[in-house]
């Protein structure tokens, strides 16, 4: 039995079993193919980073708002330039009287269950009219005549954060104002069915009043941001490097294809044996 110079058995045949070398083609298109997927990935990763800073400001900035002093209502003149970057969760306070024959029930899950976020105009004495959701109430308790001991009659403050109208209605369920079937805060949408004038596009979740009657529960605004953002990046970045590692194994072993298929020795098909002695691989 033919053996090679470390005194193992050599196969006759063995090296046309090795795989062969990509050819130079091939090898520039998955490089770059990889070089680009590593690009793309790694791009993903940094947007991710500069998503999760503007994140970080945005809870920043809104826990600022929340927790801030109560100021007043924005009027008729600067309803146009509200926007839920700038404004929303902004304290608010507001001074006038509610209108309360003309409440408007949006359906709620709570913390204190299922039943109905109670909307009343309020029409402040600057002018024009703002909703306040003035809290939750259970369905038993949803008739105004069950709650006569929480009602606020005159002049009035109310407390509240500056939420932006949301319009359509809840996932998967569309208001239906003929049928008074409302799953969203939908300002304009409620403001024309129960005829209102000069309402503003936003409404205002009153804070919660220790003074107040059981119902409504005011104070109930979940105000929550998810933030995944790191470890979508992480994610990204991982991915890249995986990649990159992937590419570098395969570079690693196209060159030593390439240094085998190269050897003097595979070339004429012949191992060496001692002393150089030529050892037919047949």
């Amino acid at each position: 039995m033919t053996r090679d110079r470390s005194g193992a058995p050599v196969v006759a045949g063995a090296d046309l079993a090795r795989p062969s070398p990509r050819s130079l083609r091939s090898l520039w298109l998955l490089g770059a193919l990889a070089l680009f997927t590593i690009a793309v990935l790694s791009a993903l990763g940094v947007w991710q980073l500069y998503r999760l800073q503007w994140k970080l400001d945005l809870i920043a900035r809104v826990d600022e708002r929340v927790h801030a002093a109560p100021s007043a209502a924005p009027g008729l003149g600067s309803w146009s330039g509200i926007t839920a970057e700038s404004d929303e969760y902004r304290h608010l306070r507001l001074d006038g009287r509610f209108d309360n024959r003309r409440e408007t029930f949006v359906q709620a899950v709570t913390a204190l269950g299922p039943g109905f976020w109670v909307l009343t105009p309020f029409e402040l004495h600057s002018g024009g009219t703002v909703l306040v959701n003035r809290g939750f109430v259970p369905p038993e308790r949803r008739d105004r005549e069950t709650r006569r001991d929480n009602e606020v009659t005159g002049t009035t403050t109310v407390t509240g954060l500056l939420r932006i109208t949301e319009p359509g209605g809840g996932f998967l369920r569309h208001n239906d104002p003929t049928n008074g079937r409302w799953y969203s805060r939908d300002v304009g949408a409620i403001a024309a069915e129960i005829g209102l004038n000069d309402v503003a596009p936003y409404f205002v979740d009153a804070d919660f009043d220790p003074n107040g009657g059981k119902y409504p529960v005011g104070g109930l605004t979940v105000v929550s941001f998810p933030n995944n953002h790191l470890v979508y990046a992480l994610t990204w970045f991982g991915l890249a490097a995986m990649l990159a590692g992937a590419v570098a194994w395969l570079a690693r072993d196209e060159l030593r294809l390439r240094h085998i298929t190269s050897s003097p020795d595979r070339v004429s098909g012949h191992r060496t044996g001692p002393g150089g002695t030529p050892v037919n691989l047949s």
